[in-house]
């Protein structure tokens, strides 16, 4: 733990973790809320067989798979996978959610466990470290690519995106968190 030198403030590190990640899943879910539905089934540029839809669910499914991977072996539950083809927005909003939980639920058994994710069986590609700190890092980092990445498509395709949505990939306070 480590005092916050301006208030003083205890700042205790599975309460970050879990409101970092908590964050993210917000921010996420935001965006894909807020998405024009004509982008929704639009086909990414160079890469005909690939929509938004499909970037969206395929958060969805990593999630699900890293915790299939790191988290069934020690009785979390995974969430079942979408069908990236044809997903709707409203069940997929639904499946995030599921997979956001399931995700805080592994990262809360690595911060009981010492803040580190016991190791499972090496029968799967791993590229991550698995301390919470390196396991929070790398999923952020995968869903912030593939939200920017949505974007830029947004743009690219001619879908000017609400301020609101751009903001709100920005916005990492709630309204009871205030300033």
């Amino acid at each position: 733990m480590r005092k916050n030198l301006k208030t003083k403030k205890v700042i205790d590190l599975g309460s970050s973790v879990l409101s970092a990640w908590q964050t993210n899943c917000r921010v996420t879910s935001a965006l894909v809320k807020g998405l024009p539905t004509a982008l929704w089934s639009e086909s990414v540029p160079e890469y005909p067989r690939r929509t938004v839809r499909m970037i969206v669910a395929h958060m969805h499914n990593a999630r699900a798979g890293w915790i299939r991977t790191l988290g069934r072996p020690h009785g979390i539950e995974v969430p079942t996978q979408v069908d990236r083809h044809r997903v709707e927005r409203r069940e997929l909003l639904a499946a995030l959610k599921v997979s956001g939980d399931a995700m805080e639920a592994l990262l809360r058994f690595g911060l009981e466990s010492g803040n580190q994710i016991p190791p499972t069986p090496a029968y799967v590609w791993r590229n991550l470290q698995l301390d919470v700190g390196h396991v929070l890092t790398y999923f952020v980092a995968h869903e912030a690519h593939h939200r920017g990445q949505i974007v830029m498509l947004a743009r690219q395709l001619g879908h000017r995106l609400p301020v609101s949505v751009i903001d709100g990939l920005w916005q990492w306070k709630t309204p009871k968190q205030g300033k």
